[in-house]
């Protein structure tokens, strides 16, 4: 496996290694030993593994969305459960992953039912694929400054415009406040925005 890790790491403001082949016993071996890098993602599909060390802009964007959705929560009385990057693994499917953030609707769950990914760098592994064989009911991709929202159908995800799990929330919205530039003001007027559409 040495040789393996002789393969260039691509670098832009992100790292990425991408390792094939690679069986499932050595995927698991390499994130048992790699557990305790802060902020380091595995996404395993097939023998194929990606390893990824997130830039500063990746972490402030994800960090955002998982503050305003958190208030979301809050604010609507919505039983949410954050689960963050808990690292998902199916055996029988050969995938594995760590999202960017996931969480639990209503009950808490050994897989949730949102997971949400900050695409600043694109991989080569097809996210879709894993989190289908994981069998994670909505996949929320955020790139280019917008959110792509996707609903696993029976055959698999359906790209969709407003969110299954979460149906009362304003994408538009949420994708406002991610985009503006003083974090701390964007909470606010993400608060400020839901009492008002709630009648506070």
């Amino acid at each position: 496996m040495n040789a393996l890790l002789e393969k260039p790491v691509r670098l832009s403001g992100e790292q990425q290694l991408t390792l094939s082949p690679i069986t499932w016993e050595q995927y698991e071996t390499l994130r048992a030993t790699l557990d305790d890098l802060a902020g380091l993602r595995m996404r395993y599909l097939k023998g194929t593994l990606e390893i990824c060390l997130p830039s500063r802009q990746h972490e402030l964007i994800k960090k955002t969305i998982a503050r305003l959705i958190e208030l979301y929560s809050i604010e609507t009385n919505t039983r949410l459960y954050p689960c963050g990057s808990t690292t998902y693994r199916k055996k029988a499917k050969q995938r594995g992953l760590e999202p960017d953030e996931s969480y639990c609707i209503e009950t808490d769950k050994e897989f949730p039912d949102l997971a949400i990914e900050v695409i600043v760098t694109s991989g080569s592994i097809a996210l879709l694929d894993v989190y289908q064989g994981l069998g994670i009911t909505e996949v929320w991709f955020w790139k280019g400054e917008r959110f792509f929202l996707y609903y696993l159908q029976g055959n698999g995800y359906e790209e969709i415009s407003r969110s299954v799990v979460l149906p009362e929330l304003d994408i538009e919205l949420l994708t406002r406040c991610v985009n503006m530039s003083d974090r701390y003001d964007a909470v606010l007027e993400f608060r400020q925005a839901i009492r008002a559409q709630s009648g506070f």
